[in-house]
């Protein structure tokens, strides 16, 4: 039977690498899928993962109706045999329905990929209705880590290397830490206290607040 499966993780974990990977094992089957994606890192009509692997897509942007475009493509000879939905969490709770319909209507296996939850540690709508909707939720396995070295569960957004907790909800940016909005995962505890690998370097380079004259106490202790 088809499912409509979710593959959820934070950022780091390999999600786009994965879909790129199904993609290539399917498509050497003699397969043919339909790739849709929306902000991509990589630019409108792009499936990119960080290790540098790169496909072209279809931009599902705000108002795009994905099973309308499946069954356009169907009914005028296209051939689909199963559709990957990358950056799942942009999508809106009605383009999620329509992957389920897609599922159900026309019997194709979708593959949806994305983040669970934002850098405020809030459901994205679409995550939502993917987890309200999917057949299967599949966490991945491949771990990204806080800079602590502790499992990374949070998305955390920095902008002039600093966490935010504040602003629009979706905002493109990367890990880059040469760029003004940058995101980086962090464990549980780290997003909570808002430290980021940047400060919690500039925590350890600090001065003592209290210094110690090491003479001092050798001379009372005497």
């Amino acid at each position: 039977m088809p499912e409509l499966v979710f593959f959820s993780g934070t950022m780091d974990c390999g999600k786009s690498t994965l879909a790129l990977q199904i993609e290539h094992n399917r498509s050497a089957r003699g397969l043919q899928g339909m790739i849709f994606t929306r902000d991509d890192r990589a630019g409108e009509g792009k499936l990119s993962s960080r290790l540098g692997l790169v496909t072209d897509a279809v931009e599902a942007a705000e108002g795009f109706d994905l099973y309308a475009h499946l069954v356009e493509t169907l009914s005028q000879g296209g051939r689909c045999d199963y559709v990957i939905a990358d950056e799942a969490q942009f999508l809106a709770p009605e383009q999620i329905d329509q992957l389920a319909r897609v599922v159900d209507d026309l019997e194709l296996d979708v593959f949806a990929f994305g983040i669970t939850t934002d850098f405020r540690s809030k459901l994205f709508p679409g995550s939502q209705r993917l987890v309200e909707l999917a057949d299967r939720i599949e966490v991945l396995q491949v771990e990204a880590l806080c800079w602590c070295g502790a499992r990374a569960t949070h998305n955390a957004r920095t902008v002039g290397g600093r966490m935010v907790v504040e602003g629009a909800q979706v905002v493109v940016g990367d890990v880059d830490a040469g760029s003004d909005i940058g995101y980086e995962v962090l464990c549980r505890r780290h997003h909570r206290r808002r430290m980021t690998a940047a400060s919690a370097r500039a925590a350890a380079l600090s001065p003592d607040v209290l210094p110690v004259d090491a003479g001092g106490v050798r001379d009372s202790a005497v």
